[in-house]
């Protein structure tokens, strides 16, 4: 990215349990948001982060209810239902790991840095994607969201949430591929 597009782009959970089609949490457009990540890789070198979603050892609080709807993702980090898919694994040189649907962990932040960028992409749009800009424009760090790069669990929750994180701006800004790559040309 060329200086007047600082950023941090942050892979939110491109993981094999929302890849495989066969698994409760598949998000069905993951292959188009997957795509939209390659693309973006690029013009970001090294300041890219991956980040995996993970079950805790023991869910504490509300997270025991979430956990009884869902127990078969009660599995330890090494399960091969939390890794990358095997495209984003090798070129994943920084991984934040985190047991919430956000991933603005102070890891992130400090990647990100004080009065950074952080530019979105990944799964799901509706859930840790959400969860992820909200938390981070909370802590005044400029969000963008990619959005033909992040799916959602369907069609309609992916649209909905763009247009309710829209509502954030200047905060947050939902934008596409090809706007942020124009923007990074000098």
């Amino acid at each position: 990215m060329t200086s007047a597009t600082p950023g941090l782009l942050a892979v939110i959970d491109m993981q094999r349990v929302f890849a495989d089609p066969a698994s409760p949490w598949a998000t069905p457009r993951f292959a188009d948001a997957a795509a939209g990540v390659r693309r973006l890789l690029p013009a970001f070198g090294d300041r890219v982060a991956f980040t995996r979603f993970l079950a805790p050892e023991r869910p504490t609080g509300a997270w025991r209810a979430y956990y009884a709807q869902w127990p078969f993702a009660l599995q330890p980090p090494d399960s091969e239902l939390w890794e990358l898919t095997d495209e984003f694994a090798d070129s994943a040189a920084h991984v934040v790991e985190a047991t919430t649907f956000g991933k603005w962990t102070p890891e992130l932040a400090e990647r990100v840095g004080p009065d950074g960028r952080m530019v979105l992409a990944g799964v799901s749009t509706d859930c840790c994607v959400l969860s992820t800009a909200l938390a981070a424009a909370d802590a005044g760090t400029e969000v963008l969201v990619v959005a033909d790069a992040c799916a959602g669990v369907d069609d309609d929750s992916h649209v909905k949430t763009l247009q309710v994180l829209d509502l954030y701006r200047p905060l947050i800004r939902v934008t596409t591929i090809d706007d942020l790559l124009a923007e990074a040309r000098p």
